[in-house]
């Protein structure tokens, strides 16, 4: 099939809808199908195709309207990716609503997505887990500190700055060391990150990563926090997941539906105190770092590549 992926992000961006499109891109392409990547959707020569993928329900809504419009009867899959399902269907977005409306099949990236939805568009829900592969070889943990990664965009939906200044209520003696990898989305968000650095030996912000690079971090790191407030499915905690990294994450349903609800890594939203006891407690106790570990490892064939591309040709074969 020829097939349009629209993802409201430039394909070339290192934000999350645009690394998903391109990395299901090359698994459609190895599936045998002609991908193209594109921010939006227009009929055509160049737009036609057989099937369209659009990330994001409000913000791809302009390119799933006219497709639906324009070529009716062809099959439209809406990939539900965060602020969609768990922002604009709770408030009520008229544009997202109708999009999932319109979708022959609906696509969530972990197992709690279609309770998002609404029971009426259930049927018609897929999940798809987002796979990620570990660099070979991982980078050797770093033995004059215990070493936490953060990878994430600065930007507000992911409190980008709880694991800095949970570092900050630590103890003195503590080794706890905080290595942030991400864009600040502005300049407040960038201010914010070198006031931090400024008045925080424990806290450093490398910046924007490329992909393999911000995997060699996270891969000899001892913990990974995600400390979003909103997740449709993260592709850091499957990447986590395949090099073994624990994960200490907000206890939010796109974190609770690829980890588990019995994952003992959970802290609240905007929880402070209790993430700065899951750090005391970590650096206190190595034996958490075991025990978390197992969790994740146990978890590693649920993110395999493999796994992603069995649920693509499944989807696939069922349109």
């Amino acid at each position: 099939m020829k097939i349009v992926i629209v993802t409201p992000e430039a394909p070339r961006s290192t934000l999350g809808n645009a690394v998903t499109a391109n990395r299901w891109a090359g698994i459609l392409r190895e599936l045998g199908h002609h991908v193209v990547v594109a921010i939006e959707w227009a009929s055509g020569a160049a737009g036609d195709c057989d099937l369209l993928i659009a990330l994001h329900a409000r913000r791809s809504y302009p390119s799933v309207e006219r497709f639906h419009r324009t070529q009716p009867g062809f099959p439209l899959i809406v990939a539900m990716t965060g602020t969609d399902l768990y922002g604009d269907l709770p408030a009520g977005n008229p544009e997202a609503e109708r999009s999932i409306e319109l979708a022959t099949r609906i696509v969530v990236l972990q197992e709690a997505g279609p309770e998002g939805l609404p029971e009426p568009m259930r049927p018609k829900v897929s999940v798809i887990c987002q796979s990620a592969v570990a660099p070979a070889p991982p980078r050797p943990p770093r033995q004059d500190c215990l070493e936490v990664c953060v990878l994430s965009h600065l930007r507000d939906v992911k409190d980008p700055l709880l694991a800095a200044n949970a570092a900050r209520l630590l103890p003195d003696e503590s080794r706890v060391r905080i290595v942030h990898a991400g864009r600040a989305l502005n300049s407040d968000w960038e201010a914010a990150a070198r006031e931090q650095e400024r008045k925080n030996p424990r806290y450093e912000w490398v910046g924007d990563q490329p992909h393999d690079q911000a995997m060699y971090l996270l891969s000899g790191s001892r913990y990974l926090v995600l400390s979003s407030l909103m997740e449709g499915g993260a592709s850091v905690i499957a990447e986590a997941v395949v090099c073994g990294v624990p994960v200490l994450c907000s206890r939010i349903p796109g974190n609770i539906g690829m980890l588990g609800l019995n994952y003992r890594g959970y802290f609240e939203p905007r929880d402070l105190g209790g993430l700065a006891e899951k750090l005391r407690f970590a650096e206190a106790c190595p034996s958490m770092h075991e025990d978390l570990g197992g969790d994740i490892r146990a978890l590693q064939p649920r993110f395999s590549p493999q796994q992603e591309h069995a649920s693509w040709h499944q989807l696939l074969a069922a349109l």
